[in-house]
C-alpha cells in the first residue's frame, strides 16, 4: 500500500510570513498541532504547536510580532506519495516524529501521514507499535565535548 492512499490531503499550509499567533488560531480551529510552511505549494519548512511554546513562547518572543519562518523548523524530513508505507514507518522510527509530510515527485506539497492514518489504514499492529516505541524512545544522551561514544 503506498502512502497517497492513506495520507490526508488538503492539508491546511501557512506561509513564512504568517504571524504566530494566526498559526496557532489555525491549528485551534482545525484542531492540528502541525502546519506545513509553504511557498506556492512548495514545502519550506513546519511549524508545531510545540515550536510556538519551546521557541517563541518560552523565548518570551510576542506571537503577534513574530513570523512563522522565525521559528519553523526549516530542514524538513518528508516522503514521497508513491512511497511504501512501511517506509514512512521507519522514517517515522528514525527521524523521532509522529507526522511526516507527503510530497509528490516534483517536490509538491500534496498531503501528510501520520501514525494514526497507518494504524487506521493498515491494521498492522506490528508496524505501528514498533512506530510508537521508536518515536517515543529517548535519545541516548549526548556525548559532553571531549567525550568518546560508548
Amino acid at each position: 500500500m503506498q502512502i497517497k492512499d492513506v495520507m490526508t490531503r488538503n492539508v491546511e499550509i501557512a506561509r513564512r510570513d504568517t504571524l504566530l499567533s494566526d498559526a496557532a488560531e489555525m491549528m485551534r480551529g482545525h484542531d492540528i498541532g502541525i502546519l506545513p510552511i509553504c511557498d506556492g505549494d512548495t514545502l519550506v519548512g513546519l511549524v508545531t504547536d510545540r515550536d510556538i511554546i519551546v521557541r517563541a513562547t518560552a523565548n518570551k518572543l510576542h506571537p503577534e510580532l513574530v513570523r512563522c519562518q522565525d521559528v519553523m523548523t526549516a530542514d524538513v524530513v518528508f516522503c514521497f506519495e508513491d512511497q511504501d508505507i512501511e517506509e514512512a514507518g521507519s522514517m517515522m522510527q528514525d527521524h523521532k516524529v509522529r507526522r511526516l509530510p507527503v510530497v509528490n515527485r516534483q517536490r509538491r506539497l500534496v498531503g501528510i501521514i501520520s501514525i494514526g492514518d497507518i494504524a487506521v489504514a493498515t491494521g498492522d499492529t506490528k508496524l505501528v507499535g514498533v512506530t510508537v516505541q521508536e518515536v517515543s524512545a529517548p535519545d541516548a544522551p549526548k556525548p559532553l565535548p571531549g567525550q568518546k561514544r560508548e
